[in-house]
């Protein structure tokens, strides 16, 4: 289903784009998130620099993207992903050996990250994930992704050089509960059940958490509630 074809009163189909050298890759990708019909595959690109192009070109809510490509690596591409207005979520696809790569994605600005050998559903329910604001990170490489990041420079994100407590300064009371929900890597909806405060509202406090945090994304949110104290 194409985002012209969407019933009158439903919700519009995400719209994805998937950025990988290998055809193969994308053309499974892109068969698999066909069966779902909240999902729209509008855009491919062989390598970043086409990828940018075609989300600049044509907005995106999720871009899929690999981490090796050719004239502009999948790194770089999720620097300038990230700088588009409207600004797609970024899911990093990856193998389990890209262990310091995947790190540099997240702290470029990435909303997450993929194995490439998920199944089918985990892969759907990425895409919806992603859209909706949360994290996608798959459990077989997050721990050590964290751990890489806690124990290494000390920053997450655009700091200015500020420690991680002075990045939570203007955050409310209300804004530090969610934040250090966010270090559990809980889901909005999650987030919203403990509190007891509708969707809406849980993403407008991660909206302004990562506006008065200078992280650009909630993997960076929850690394830096790690860094300052707020999460274990």
């Amino acid at each position: 289903m194409t985002a012209d074809a969407t019933p009158a009163g439903a919700r519009p189909a995400i719209r994805v784009l998937i950025a990988d050298d290998e055809e193969m890759i994308r053309h499974g990708v892109r068969l698999i998130l066909r069966h779902a019909e909240d999902i729209d595959v509008v855009a491919e690109a062989a390598n970043g620099a086409e990828a940018v192009d075609m989300a600049a070109r044509q907005p995106v809510e999720v871009a899929l993207v690999d981490i090796r490509m050719p004239v502009l690596d999948g790194l770089a591409a999720i620097e300038q992903l990230v700088g588009l207005d409207p600004k797609p979520q970024v899911v990093m696809l990856t193998t389990f050996g890209d262990e310091e790569n995947v790190t540099r994605a997240l702290q470029a600005g990435a909303s997450g990250f993929l194995l490439k050998d998920e199944g089918p559903q985990e892969l759907i329910s990425a895409v919806r994930a992603a859209a909706a604001g949360d994290a996608v990170l798959s459990p077989g490489v997050t721990g050590h992704v964290v751990k890489r990041m806690l124990q290494g420079s000390g920053r997450v994100g655009p700091a200015g050089g500020q420690r991680p407590d002075e990045r939570l300064a203007a955050l409310t009371d209300r804004e530090r509960e969610v934040l250090a929900m966010l270090g559990e890597g809980l889901s909005n909806l999650e987030i919203g059940r403990r509190l007891e405060i509708g969707l809406g509202t849980v993403k407008t406090h991660v909206g302004r958490i990562l506006d008065k945090t200078g992280t650009e994304s909630r993997v960076q949110a929850a690394l830096l509630a790690h860094q300052a104290g707020l999460a274990r």
